[in-house]
């Protein structure tokens, strides 16, 4: 399926999100080293925590919302949101204050905002592309994304070291941008029918979702394949989010300078923040030149293969990171890394759509960003465990939980394979 023959709502969100991201990225790789220096890395492990353990509710919160009142309302909201927290963050940051705690509460803000518009974000996909073309809608997305993380950690070693605030406040302006352009261009994709059914529960007011949210979760929990999924998910999710926690904290402490390039009596030499920022864009520029690839590759596989395989590519890849101490090591690496990456991100979206029922996509989706959510709440005690057991140990827990997300993925697929 071309871009050209997408729904409006999705040319102008592929736009429109890939901008934001540039922004993003300029700061959010430097975060767990900003936070670490204010906090300590015990302190920045507990907080983080506790930023993802709203993000958890949020993500409760974003999917019952989007099925009942609606993908566009809540990501214009959620977008609003999220200008708000990086104002804040911004504010904090600036040279006029100090204050790394009210910073930390704007990122949380804006990160719980973030985990309110994904749910919507990924049902509207779903509910405007037929089934067989969805995998690569979401892999062009997926692309989308990461060629901003070519070019957004380059421009953040420039500018957010001497000019945080300065970055954070562009992040707040454009997310006020972006919801301006959504609430004046996009149209609602709820299905009528789904509406229709929210509204006839319309009593029970929206302030008990939590309430709401726990029972139809009951009927999600019933699903073992899809539990399955989710808990396969979080075991892997502890390894790929190391890229922005765990990495810059071992590269700041394992490498003073690497040689990039050599040439006779020249060398370019990088420190360990400068070889973080080039493993991020390396990264980003992988997966902008070879996701579509790789999706259509992977689309000759069984999906139980592509799954298992991803995890455990990933298993390898974090075990090399913490081999490896030259730039061209780190390279190989994380191309392994990218691989693993590649390997699930348009066929896990894909495989989401195709288990969600209609009236509870939304939910379902919300259900499926617990991987992230809870994932990410558990990833950042790497950085006090590395205090603990160091950082060579830390990368072999890793690689294990990556592999029991293995043998999660074929038991979800041994049940799914017997259902009807």
């Amino acid at each position: 399926m071309k871009i050209r023959d997408w729904d409006t709502n999705l040319k102008i969100r592929l736009g429109g999100e890939a901008a934001f991201n540039v922004i993003f990225w300029a700061f959010f790789p430097f975060l767990s080293i900003y936070f670490s220096h204010s906090f300590g890395k015990g302190w920045t492990g507990l907080l983080l925590i506790l930023s993802q353990t709203l993000s958890v509710i949020a993500n409760l919160l974003g999917g019952y919302c989007a099925d009942r009142f609606g993908r566009k309302r809540m990501m214009v909201v959620a977008a609003y949101g999220q200008a708000v927290g990086y104002g804040i963050f911004g504010f904090a940051a600036s040279p006029w204050v100090s204050l790394p705690f009210v910073g930390f509460c704007g990122f949380s803000f804006a990160s719980f905002c973030g985990a309110l518009y994904w749910p919507a974000s990924q049902a509207m996909v779903a509910d405007v592309v037929e089934e067989e073309h969805r995998s690569s809608v979401f892999a062009i997305f997926y692309t989308a994304a990461n060629i901003a993380v070519v070019a957004g950690p380059l421009l953040g070693s420039l500018l957010y070291e001497d000019n945080p605030y300065m970055v954070l406040f562009a992040a707040a302006a454009f997310c006020i941008l972006l919801a301006l352009v959504m609430s004046t261009r996009l149209h609602e994709t709820l299905p009528q029918h789904v509406a229709d059914r929210h509204e006839s529960h319309s009593e029970v007011p929206w302030y008990r979702f939590l309430t709401v949210q726990l029972r139809d979760y009951r009927v999600i929990a019933t699903d073992r394949v899809f539990l399955l999924f989710v808990i396969g998910g979080v075991l892997l999710s502890q390894t790929f989010m190391q890229l922005d926690l765990l990495f810059p904290v071992f590269l700041q402490e394992s490498v003073a300078t690497t040689t990039v390039f050599s040439i006779g009596d020249w060398s370019l030499q990088a420190s360990g923040k400068q070889l973080f920022g080039m493993i991020v864009s390396e990264n980003g520029l992988f997966v902008a030149l070879f996701t579509v690839i790789v999706t259509k590759w992977m689309a000759g596989f069984r999906d139980r293969y592509v799954f298992i395989g991803g995890a455990l590519f990933y298993a390898i890849g974090i075990i090399l990171f913490g081999q490896m101490s030259t730039f061209w090591g780190f390279t190989l690496a994380i191309a392994v890394f990218t691989l693993a990456e590649l390997m699930s991100a348009g066929p896990q979206q894909a495989f989401v759509s195709r288990l969600a029922p209609e009236h509870m996509r939304g939910q379902y989706f919300a259900a499926a960003s617990l991987r992230y959510t809870i994932g990410r709440t558990i990833a950042p005690l790497s950085i006090p465990i590395s205090s603990w057991i160091g950082f060579n140990w830390t990368f072999i827990v890793l690689a294990v939980l990556a592999v029991l997300a293995a043998v999660m993925y074929n038991m979800m697929f041994n049940r799914f394979d017997q259902q009807p």
